[in-house]
């Protein structure tokens, strides 16, 4: 186990990168320059929701029915653990949560309570304080900072008579609304049927029986019962489809670990710099934006090692504390891509209030997925804007984080010799002379292998190195001693 940095050590890391980020400002490269995220930005932009559309319920049985629309919010959560430091930091978070779905929150309440109220979330006298709120801010929605049960959403509802939405239903619409692939948008809408379907509510000609023949032979069903009927029909075709399309992502990777080439996973805290540092390493044009959940689509790109060798760099969906378990579920395949990988290399938003609360959220994602033993490179990015004091608290409890800054170049050279150095390395060693004729077997030893010595001779090349076991075996009628 690495020691822990001493405290002059930390602090001369954090000087060097500070005067490197100086000498980087005028650096040209823009991790958000490239032409295909300006469309993909500009087009996000265009669909932006419009101001002055109105959400408030004149009947409050229409909640579940209506589409998602926010707008003016009031934020509202319950601070049952932690210190009131954590408690902020997710208020925040569910702010930057609600203005990426394209609101404008108005006013935020906390309540200091053992465990959210079973009724309405909050107190009783939370409840009134904040119907005060609602109608002296002219909010139309309240979101409410953990999943709420069917009953607790119907409850607030029907006191604060705006529509209430918890934290969930808002990560699964800002997932709608940046879903762009046909597999990104089936997995969004899974999601949202698996959250729908014990939410749903009737009233009036909801529960109506349905009827046929003189006297209806029989109670039938319920128009809600229907509605549940379809919804799950429509969630099972989803599942099937899903499936279909997880063949195709499972078939390349196979195809890369047949040919041995090692994968690296770029996982993190949503908004951490990942899709930067996947442009910055492999100049992919993935879309790059200040918002949460920008990129939900994976991207895998070729990389080489300095001696050759090939590896796939792939970013990956954002996690967030308290991420939906629907939304695990749904991206399964996607995320598969981290419990796949050879190498992780966590992002951390080196600027964050809470760098070490992100990177344990980010931990228990991965280890749900099944990536919990793949070996981990922590990548502190944004170093040349963060506070040296957060850095410190870092360094201390991750001392073999690497600082870095993808805006300015600071310590990437760094990371990319990590990331070099963890890959799985060849391990067969072979001596062989390739006739001329068989440049074929001699680039695949340089792509996938590691030369230790290449000689040519009068009969072939001489070769030297450590390759896997399919390229040995492929080598063994050209082996000398």
């Amino acid at each position: 186990m690495a020691k822990k940095k001493e405290l002059p050590e930390i602090e001369e890391l954090i000087s060097e990168s500070q005067q490197v980020a100086a000498e980087f400002d005028s650096e040209i490269f823009i991790p958000d320059s490239f032409q295909s995220t300006q469309q993909d930005l500009s087009d996000r932009q265009a669909l932006r929701r419009v101001i002055g559309l109105s959400t408030e319920l004149s009947d409050i049985s229409e909640a579940e029915y209506r589409q998602l629309r926010l707008e003016r919010v009031i934020l509202v959560g319950v601070w049952t653990e932690g210190s009131v430091k954590d408690a902020e930091n997710s208020m925040e978070e569910l702010a930057a949560l609600a203005e990426t779905a394209g609101s404008t929150v108005l006013d935020a309440l906390i309540q200091r309570r053992d465990k959210p109220d079973p009724a309405t979330f909050i107190g009783s006298g939370k409840v009134s304080e904040l119907k005060a709120i609602v109608k002296s801010t002219g909010a139309d929605t309240v979101v409410c900072d953990g999943e709420l049960s069917p009953s607790q959403l119907r409850n607030l509802e029907d006191k604060v008579k705006v529509k209430v939405v918890d934290r969930t239903a808002l990560i699964l619409d800002i997932f709608a609304q940046h879903a762009k692939s046909k597999e990104g948008k089936a997995q969004v809408e899974l999601a949202q049927m698996s959250y729908m379907l014990p939410r749903l509510r009737g009233w009036g000609d909801s529960l109506s029986r349905q009827a046929g023949g003189i006297g209806g032979r029989g109670p039938g069903e319920t128009k809600i019962e229907v509605d549940r009927r379809r919804i799950r029909d429509k969630m099972s075709k989803l599942r099937r489809e899903i499936g279909d399309m997880k063949v195709a992502r499972d078939t390349k990777r196979q195809e890369r670990k047949r040919n041995s080439i090692p994968s690296v996973a770029i996982a993190g805290y949503t908004n951490a710099g990942k899709s930067s540092l996947l442009n910055r390493l492999t100049n992919a044009g993935v879309l790059v934006q200040n918002a949460l959940f920008a990129t939900l689509d994976p991207t895998v790109r070729r990389s080489e090692t300095s001696d050759g060798r090939t590896y796939t760099l792939s970013d990956t969906v954002g996690f967030v504390k308290h991420l939906p378990h629907d939304l695990i579920d749904a991206f399964k395949s996607t995320l598969e891509e981290v419990s796949g990988a050879d190498v992780i290399v966590h992002v951390v938003d080196g600027s964050h209030a809470d760098p070490l609360g992100q990177i344990k959220a980010v931990r228990g994602v991965i280890a749900d997925v099944g990536g919990a033993k793949i070996p981990e490179i922590i990548a502190l990015n944004k170093a040349d804007i963060a506070d040296p004091q957060v850095i410190a608290q870092v360094l201390i409890q991750e001392p073999d984080a690497y600082l870095i800054s993808v805006h300015s170049g600071v310590g990437i050279e760094k990371l990319i010799r990590a990331i070099e150095s963890s890959l799985p390395r060849p391990r067969i060693e072979i001596r062989t002379v390739l006739p001329y004729d068989r440049g074929d077997l001699v680039s695949q030893i340089h792509e996938h292998g590691e030369i230790l010595s290449q000689e040519y001779l009068p009969e072939g090349t001489s070769l030297h190195a450590l390759v896997d076991g399919s390229l040995a075996h492929a080598l063994e009628k050209y082996s000398v001693n």
